[in-house]
């Protein structure tokens, strides 16, 4: 299951003199990235690089920044991927100490500073929802709500009309049991329309 961490987290290495600040936390989107970037720039305007990776569903990245091409990037971006984290952003800035690393250090250097800083990352799981609607007779209301509660959904909408109309949310997972449980008590009474599962954006 994808999972992604509860609140950013930070590591510090020095090898050969060279300083690599790492940053993984919560991230949505790659325009949030790029001003968490931009950031740090400004916080950090003596540090040779600011490289990053994100996983953010179809806006990932591996960035750089200068370094040898895949040497930083790359490997930060492979650390996230491994642990199957999604919504997440790595950032190491480096301060150049004056020794080379060669190719295989700045990979071994950057993979090590983002995965030394999950080490005490909170993770939490993604659960994708999922969107139903149903309509019932208004007798029936008040055990739909009933219903819906003990499933742990949440309640969208209830629109009054010629029947009651009920929009509600829960884990992608829970819905095919949801739909058995209402036909069940519903005595198939319960009307689903044909678009009633659209997945909602995670």
């Amino acid at each position: 299951m994808p999972q992604t961490i509860a609140s950013a987290v930070h590591h510090e290495l020095i090898i050969k003199k060279s300083r690599f600040i790492a940053c993984v936390q919560p991230m949505a989107d790659r325009a949030g990235a790029q001003q968490v970037v931009a950031a740090l720039r400004a916080q950090h305007p003596g540090a040779a690089h600011v490289c990053w990776a994100l996983l953010a569903g179809g806006q990932s990245a591996a960035v750089d920044d200068g370094e040898p091409s895949g040497t930083a990037g790359r490997p930060m971006f492979d650390v996230l991927r491994h642990q199957d984290l999604d919504g997440v952003l790595a950032t190491v800035v480096r301060y150049f100490g004056g020794v080379k690393l060669g190719a295989g250090g700045l990979v071994r250097a950057y993979t090590d500073s983002v995965a030394q800083a999950l080490l005490g990352a909170p993770k939490i799981p993604i659960i994708k929802l999922r969107q139903l609607r149903c309509s019932a007779p208004y007798a029936m209301e008040g055990m739909l709500r009933r219903e819906l509660d003990a499933a742990g959904a949440t309640l969208d909408e209830v629109a009054h009309g010629d029947d009651v109309q009920f929009t509600f949310s829960l884990p992608a997972s829970d819905a095919d049991g949801i739909r058995a449980r209402l036909g069940d008590v519903g005595h198939g009474r319960i009307v689903w329309p044909p678009d009633d599962d659209e997945p909602l954006p995670s």
